[in-house]
């Protein structure tokens, strides 16, 4: 039994869930409640102890396990449900080495540190001394007493080494008070506060712990008005998000993360209700803080930074970033709604949340596209006797964000807008945007005229991922039979090991069901949305499918190299069997280093495929598998939900009616899946894993 097995057999699902959703109730086979996720006024939550998984079949439209749902509600990842659950259940996981057990051990004392730091300045804003900082927050900055305590905003007084006594006095050495950056330790030894009658902001990673402050002057007579930590092994502004620990549910919920540029920003927009709003903490995002947000939480990022020149340089330089981030398949197209929000009247977020309010949400759904506000931007200083050479280059500039949309429509559209302002000729730049285009994909070869379809999964006879198979054994691991009768190896390992392989196959899979939607918005949002973490059951793959998308959403190195360099001890086995075909060879490596261990296995990367069809085909048929699995026992949950609703007599009309939509795209989807099988356009090759 795995870990995560074993954790799962301890807690259950129900009892865990009805901790923080009390109104979990008993309704026939399953447990039903209005989903803790949206608001709604009709239970559409529904919790299946004999499966022990989740489903909301309302506007959510999500489900899982006991993992899955304990890292929703809390906004934790994988690693950390584990450790929370593992903990619960008293599954004792793999200990650390010395060396890690030392240096987790500074990091906690560290971060006791700063925690401890955040309150001495919190309690000095409440005794008489912080009086006039209260003052500034309240009467200039608008901010309620309740937003101030949410915040854990305080204030330093004008002293050299008021904190370092205070921190001295609970313990803390020098060292590590000058390390984390609250103080300072000149040439000549002499240690003193970093911070001196300021505005103090705990900064927090998005775990919510403090790792940082931003000081705001208080006086007239300091230089810079803002001053941050620097850094350190806690504080990396580069990696954060003020916000985000409040925000991250907000931000999941609607989809949509709104980027501003100052602390102040976000703490007046969450006083006001808008809590899917965050800081970039810089001139301009990062790729680290975009990989925070987008894809995982966030769809839609719409930077809402100052009107003032530089505030908009650092829009164009943060648009580039962001570009280049979430554009991550091997075609160069983005995968994430990019935005501008320019305010009227020259206004930063701050000024305008304080006075106008009411019309923030319709400022944020009406932001323009990125592809307006580059056009605009790039070609707003060029002089009407600009030479060709002039407007080319512009047209350099601007050509690669206009390309990377999904929609040939709209990028047709932004062409045709691009070619106005530049006085170019549409068809000399449509040809400068075709060389830009990455080549097309080869042919497919021809099928032999008496090759017979091997889709082995028919829509009569979908095996539920966690049914007991034949012969007593789980879905998971119970062998599946093709048409011919041959064996197939088990779907998600071999699906997911196919990608791990070869990541770029994701898009290949992606582009395929975004061909089975066509223009159907509903089906693409929906039952044929990309390959995600949904398509897979288990704990560990819905893990392992996370990172690798997470792989896919950085620059910094190839896909597999960074699973390697971040892949925790709790995943190490199960990527290894993924990876390499031999159950023997997995448990003669296990005995060695994780890291060298894993990097023997990349470079080996012993992946069989089958004569015939590339393993690209081999992957989309796969893929649709999963998907055609997932839709099944996403329409039986449906009905199970509708039969038990009517025999209770609580099924709201609304509540029906999104069934039975949702039920009947389901269906579309499936024929889609099932008609493409059936013309021969995705055969199955039954490759063996051992």
């Amino acid at each position: 039994m795995s870990v995560t097995d074993e954790i799962k057999a301890r807690i259950d699902i129900v009892e865990y869930v009805r901790r923080h959703v009390p109104g979990l109730k008993k309704a026939g086979r399953n447990h039903k409640a209005c989903c803790p996720f949206h608001n709604e006024k009709t239970p559409s939550f529904v919790v299946n102890p004999e499966r022990q998984t989740w489903h909301c079949f309302g506007a959510c439209s999500e489900g899982g396990d006991l993992f899955t749902f304990a890292q929703k509600v809390h906004g934790w990842d994988f690693k950390e449900a584990l450790r929370e659950l593992g903990a619960e259940a008293g599954v004792q996981l793999k200990p650390q080495t010395p060396e890690q057990k030392t240096l987790s051990d500074r990091i906690d004392g560290l971060r006791g540190l700063v925690k401890a730091a955040a309150e001495l300045f919190q309690g000095r804003l409440y005794s008489g001394a912080g009086s006039s900082a209260l003052a500034y927050m309240r009467e200039e900055r608008g901010l309620r007493d309740e937003t101030v305590s949410a915040f854990q905003l305080g204030c330093a007084p004008q002293s050299w080494d008021w904190l370092l006594k205070s921190l001295r006095a609970l313990g803390y050495r020098d060292d590590d008070i000058v390390d984390v950056g609250l103080a300072i330790r000149n040439e000549n030894g002499r240690v003193y506060d970093r911070f001196r009658n300021r505005l103090m902001i705990p900064i927090r990673d998005e775990r919510g712990r403090a790792v940082g402050f931003g000081g705001r002057a208080l006086g007239s007579e300091e230089a810079a008005k803002y001053i941050n930590s620097p850094q350190s092994v806690l504080f990396d502004k580069s990696r954060l998000l003020f916000g985000l620990d409040r925000g991250r549910r907000a931000i999941r919920d609607s989809g949509t993360a709104v980027v501003v540029e100052g602390y102040m920003d976000v703490i007046q927009a969450h006083q006001a209700g808008f809590y899917n709003v965050v800081a970039q903490m810089g001139t301009a995002m990062t790729e680290k803080q975009i990989q925070l947000i987008a894809p995982r939480i966030a769809r839609r990022i719409v930077l809402a930074l100052d009107a003032d020149e530089a505030g908009q340089s650092a829009a164009r330089r943060s648009l580039d970033v962001a570009r280049r981030t979430v554009a991550r398949d091997f075609a160069g197209r983005m995968n994430v709604d990019l935005r501008v929000l320019r305010l009227p009247d020259g206004k930063d977020p701050d000024d305008f949340l304080r006075r106008w309010p009411g019309e923030w949400d319709s400022l944020v759904a009406g932001a323009p596209a990125i592809a307006d506000f580059v056009i605009e931007m790039e070609t707003k200083n060029l002089s009407p006797g600009a030479s060709v050479l002039e407007r080319q280059s512009v047209a350099a500039d601007v050509l690669p964000i206009l390309l990377a949309s999904e929609n040939n429509l709209y990028r047709q559209e932004n062409l045709q807008k691009l070619s106005r302002r530049l006085r170019i000729g549409e068809r000399e730049l449509l040809a400068w945007a075709r060389e830009s285009l990455p080549a097309d994909e080869p042919a497919k070869p021809p099928m032999p005229p008496d090759a017979a379809p091997e889709f082995w999964l028919g829509e009569q006879d979908a095996i539920p991922p966690d049914a007991t198979g034949w012969n007593g054994t789980s879905a998971e691991t119970a062998p599946t039979t093709g048409a011919g009768g041959r064996q197939s190896p088990a779907l998600e390992p071999y699906c997911l090991s196919l990608l791990l392989k070869n990541p770029n196959l994701l898009y290949l899979a992606n582009r395929k069901l975004r061909e089975l939607a066509g223009d159907d918005e509903e089906l693409l949002r929906g039952p044929l949305s990309e390959l995600g973490v949904d398509d897979f059951t288990r704990s560990q793959y819905r893990a392992l499918m996370e990172r690798l998308l997470d792989s896919m959403a950085q620059d910094d190195q190839e896909p597999l190299d960074y699973l390697a360099s971040v892949l925790d001890n709790a995943l190490q086995s199960e990527i290894k069997a993924l990876l390499i075909d031999s159950p023997e060879t997995v448990s003669r490596t296990m005995r060695r280093n994780f890291q060298v261990d894993l990097n023997d296995i990349l470079r080996r990367r012993p992946l069989r495929v089958a004569p015939g069809p590339g393993e690209h085909e081999e992957l989309i048929s796969r893929a649709l598998q999963l998907r055609l699995i997932r839709l099944e026992n996403e329409r039986v949950e449906m009905q199970y939900l509708q039969e038990e609703a009517q025999a209770d007599g609580d099924l709201d009309p609304r509540q029906r009616d999104r069934l039975n939509l949702r039920i009947m795209l389901s269906m579309r989807a499936k024929a889609r899946i099932n008609m493409a099988v059936s013309r021969n356009s995705l055969p199955l090759k039954q490759t063996s894993m051992s």
